[in-house]
């Protein structure tokens, strides 16, 4: 072990309060499709009070284990002692990075998140030439690889490309002709401002029918989670000073920032803090607490501070197909946030639950989406199954990772089911 243990992050005050009473195990997305006590909730903390006792090597066995995670906080739901395993795993990752050092595509991909004009550059060139390896899917749901790539097998669903991103496609202000009755910020995420612009444009379109004044701030960055989930503690850093300088400037304007994305939402509004005091950033925490009350999803403000909901009742255009709305784990169960956009569409779509629209996905952060892509696929074809048993038309999760995950399932799995954000299905509604 090449730290001292007073050097590590204290792995072992959570080893000893676990009682090891099992009843994270039966809810763990990686032990529910690799059953072995070692990849579960209470082997993870038991070995990682291992780890600070010296007792076991942070060796490639052991970040094999650690890098199994998906960080669903499944187990955080229902521990007696609320141990917060997901902050733990994120802990010993950047451990992990500073000993065997981070993959180059994925210090390419954090630079990218980090430098927003090359990012643009990137995606243009990207949206130009995609069809010499892409070919798009005919139901419209993204990009199918024509041919086996690095870590990308042939027939691979990812997601779209934009000929223009969503933050170069719109004005700053967006202010309506009458006296705006309230007026708020986007922070709009890196996938629906690249990939599924479709989202930031339904989300303007149902500011602008409440008459909301609308400001999108064209200095954001990423919010820091693929690198925070991988252990690039000096990018996730980087991020939240920038941003943070940033947002100080403008949001004592505004009565709120609404993100139509539940892991950018959670990552500012929890992660971020999380993050400060973890690292020794306590300078940073005032100005976070400072912000964190204008910070919400975009359902759950939208239901809560407007009359969206009676608008739809009143206005909107009543549809037959079904729709079926998958939890995000981070819309859920870290932030509470479930039944809000259930209650947007509900009066314009028949709504059909599926068996367990509280389970992961089974995305996981850029590494399980890469190296150790065959975990989320096993993780995804459960919630396949479940929602072709609906017999929904659309699926709906305000969460871009998780149309990431859920279209390549779906793909695979041959469901005919297509993946809307809710933004998207209540502006066709509106329309």
């Amino acid at each position: 072990m090449n730290k001292e243990a007073k050097d590590i992050f204290n792995f072992k005050e959570t080893s000893d309060a676990c009682v090891k009473c099992g009843k994270c195990v039966p809810v763990c997305t990686i032990h529910q499709i690799n059953p072995d006590e070692t990849t579960s909730p209470r082997g993870f903390i038991d070995l990682l009070g291992a780890y600070q006792k010296g007792d076991l090597e942070l060796d490639r066995n052991a970040k094999d284990i650690f890098e199994s995670c998906f960080l669903c906080t499944n187990c955080v739901s229902v521990c007696p002692n609320l141990l917060a395993t997901d902050m733990v795993i994120e802990e010993v990752r950047a451990d992990i990075a500073e000993k065997y050092g981070i993959s180059w595509f994925k210090r390419a991909f954090f630079f990218l998140l980090r430098n927003r004009t090359i990012m643009d550059i990137v995606m243009k060139l990207g949206f130009m030439f995609k069809t010499c390896a892409l070919s798009v899917d005919a139901e419209g749901r993204g990009l199918k690889a024509r041919f086996a790539l690095p870590m990308i097998k042939k027939g691979r669903l990812l997601p779209s490309m934009a000929k223009t991103s969503f933050l170069n496609s719109y004005p700053e202000h967006i202010t309506p002709k009458k006296q705006p009755k309230q007026k708020v910020a986007v922070f709009i995420g890196c996938l629906a401002n690249y990939n599924y612009t479709t989202i930031g444009d339904s989300l303007v379109e149902i500011l602008k029918k409440l008459e909301i004044d609308v400001f999108i701030p064209k200095k954001q960055l990423c919010c820091g989670a693929p690198a925070y989930f991988t252990g690039d503690t000096n990018t996730v850093e980087y991020l939240i000073r920038k941003n943070l300088d940033y947002f100080e400037t403008f949001m004592d304007e505004y009565d709120a920032m609404i993100i139509p994305e539940a892991t950018c939402s959670a990552m500012i509004k929890h992660d971020w803090e999380v993050f400060c005091k973890n690292n020794n950033h306590s300078e940073l925490i005032p100005r976070i607490q400072k912000l964190l009350p204008k910070i919400h999803m975009a359902t759950s403000w939208l239901h809560d501070n407007t009359n969206l909901k009676e608008l739809l009742e009143t206005k909107g255009k009543k549809f037959d197909d079904l729709v079926t709305y998958h939890d995000p784990c981070h819309a859920r169960k870290v932030q509470g946030i479930y039944q809000e956009p259930r209650n947007l569409l509900a009066p314009n779509y028949p709504m059909v639950e599926m068996s367990d629209p509280n389970r992961c996905c089974g995305f996981g952060g850029v590494t399980m989406q890469s190296e150790k892509f065959y975990l989320a696929e096993l993780a995804g074809k459960p919630k396949a199954a479940m929602i072709k048993d609906t017999k929904a038309k659309y699926v709906s999760a305000e969460c871009s990772a998780c149309r990431v995950q859920l279209s390549e399932a779906m793909n695979n799995s041959n469901v005919e089911t297509i993946f809307k954000n809710p933004l998207e299905l209540i502006a066709q509604a509106l329309r």
